[in-house]
């Protein structure tokens, strides 16, 4: 596998991905919005990026990490909010979750970001398998207006 920066002869193989992903949270986004997100993920200006997962006999995209970094009240340094993670249901298990969040970490080391958090759904279980081994679960609860 190769973990690499999302390109633009990526977006077929993203769109497929990202509407697995979607589906996967039961939402659905009309295509300008995906579209503004992809090519906000190509503009080096936008404080965001996407790694994906690739793998290297196939040449296919089987996961990808999108990231906003922001400002906090709590650091100097920016926060890396790991906003979207996924690996096709054929790729799990098989380490993609894991290298995807490393090379998160190794970007926000490179950018001096000085927190990388998310968040994922209390039913998420076998997600939250591995981020029990690679975060720390520090028991916020989130909360949006309604």
């Amino acid at each position: 596998m190769t973990i690499r920066d999302l390109q633009a002869g990526d977006r077929a193989q993203w769109d497929k991905l990202w509407q697995g992903y979607l589906a996967f949270y039961q939402s659905d986004l009309a295509p300008e919005i995906s579209g503004v997100t992809f090519a906000r993920f190509l503009d080096p200006t936008e404080p965001m990026f996407a790694l994906v997962a690739v793998d290297e006999a196939s040449g296919e995209l089987l996961g990808f990490a999108h990231c906003v970094l922001h400002r906090g009240t709590w650091s100097i340094g920016d926060f890396c909010y790991l906003e979207d993670l996924f690996v096709t249901s054929d790729a799990r298990g098989r380490g993609f979750g894991r290298a995807l969040i490393e090379a998160v970490y190794a970007r926000a080391d490179e950018l001096g970001c000085e927190r990388v958090y998310w968040l994922t759904h209390e039913t998420n279980t076998s997600a939250r398998k591995l981020y029990d081994q690679v975060a720390e679960h520090r028991g916020f609860i989130q909360y949006r207006r309604k």
